[in-house]
């Protein structure tokens, strides 16, 4: 992809060090693993993948920006959930994939001026890298907080509190589908040669069987138009969801992400999936590219993070766009207290909010779901809009 910026030679070196492992691990396969496993080397391989390397991930030296870094006005929105949470539960926070830091920051620091500071604050992070810069952001930006926040390697035992993830389930690893008048097909990864005898990595469908198999055709996906239609099966949120629900003794996973209720994620439109890549602030689809380079991702289905949800005992409590969760959270009496709105940072944060929650930008797009446990009030964030009937 000539349009992409080209990495330095130390990254390439990176990339094709996981290339190799990649490759031999398909070869002790027997020719063929599952897209899900490749995902998996390519974002989380142990000192080669994406999340797991060095590789700068946000902010305009990145990759991608997440809202947390728009804006600080996120996460002071944010916490106004958090703090009904907790005071309902316990006084504690986990926030899962934290990225520089700064949600962590902001979420304090409000809390701290709401006057609800938690006893605990984790950080449940895979890449060293990131651990490294979420403890200077903390320590630069809110000192007095620091000594609050724990790094965490696995999820806990048991929790009581606000579990956060924001931009998590998307880079979670998605099995591929590919559906025609032939059956139902799992979209693997092999290696073959191209025209000029490179063996590169490469598509490869095998029959959907197993969970896979079962839970792809309880899909109904549509019909294929004459061809075929290929979409994600995330297996990975299910497990997850589950996990947490294993250990919330009380209070609520606030899921915060891109993607559609399972109606408007499986229409017949959308039949070449959602699976985008991220390198260098350019979006592309091929996600061979580079392997360890490149973000990864699928838009979530969030009426199986629902029922996954549902069926491990949590209580669906609220599902809305981020729109609706920041305005009802109170995004815009944050905003005001941003000083004269004639004044440059009040200018500056007021774009940064009409792009958390324009429909053309972030608001439609990205849903905000909240799955609890032993709250029995509304929450807030989700008081007027609410979209759990959409689910």
């Amino acid at each position: 992809m000539s349009s992409l910026p080209q990495p330095s030679a130390e990254a390439l070196a990176q990339s094709t060090r996981l290339l190799e492992l990649i490759e031999a691990e398909i070869a002790a396969a027997g020719g063929w693993i599952p897209f899900s496993r490749y995902m998996e080397l390519a974002l989380y391989a142990p000192g080669l993948g994406y999340y797991s390397g060095g590789a700068r991930k946000f902010g305009p030296g990145g990759d991608f920006i997440t809202a947390p870094e728009l804006t600080p006005l996120f996460g002071q929105a944010l916490a106004a959930q958090v703090e009904q949470v907790m005071r309902a539960s316990a006084p504690a926070v986990i926030e899962v994939g934290a990225g520089t830091g700064l949600l962590a920051v902001d979420l304090l620091l409000e809390l701290e001026r709401r006057g609800c500071v938690p006893e605990s604050y984790g950080i449940l992070e895979v890449s060293g890298e990131l651990r490294a810069r979420q403890f200077d952001t903390l320590a630069e930006k809110a000192p007095h907080l620091a000594g609050r926040v724990r790094w965490l390697d696995v999820l806990p035992e048991h929790f009581a509190g606000a579990v956060v993830a924001n931009e998590v389930l998307d880079v979670m690893p998605v099995h591929m589908l590919a559906s025609s008048a032939a059956g139902l097909f799992e979209r693997g990864v092999s290696v073959a040669a191209d025209a000029a005898g490179v063996r590169r990595l490469c598509w490869a469908d095998v029959p959907a069987a197993g969970a896979v198999g079962a839970a792809g055709r309880s899909l109904a996906l549509p019909e294929p138009a004459g061809g075929e239609y290929v979409t994600e099966l995330n297996l990975a949120a299910r497990a997850w969801v589950a996990a947490w629900a294993e250990r919330l003794q009380a209070g609520a996973l606030l899921l915060i992400d891109y993607g559609y209720p399972r109606a408007e994620y499986y229409l017949p439109s959308r039949s070449g999936g959602t699976l985008l890549c991220y390198y260098r602030h350019h979006a592309h689809g091929d996600p061979f590219l580079w392997p360890g380079l490149n973000d990864i991702t699928a838009f979530v289905d969030f009426t199986t993070v629902a029922e996954a949800g549902h069926e491990a005992g949590l209580t669906v409590e609220g599902y809305t766009t981020q729109a609706q969760f920041l305005f009802n959270c109170g995004v815009l009496e944050c905003l005001a207290r941003r000083g004269p709105q004639e004044s440059a940072d009040y200018i500056r944060a007021a774009r940064a909010v009409q792009r958390l929650t324009a429909p053309q930008e972030m608001g439609e797009l990205f849903k905000v779901l909240a799955l609890t446990r032993g709250i029995d009030a509304p929450l807030l964030g989700f008081m007027r809009g609410d979209r759990v009937h959409a689910l």
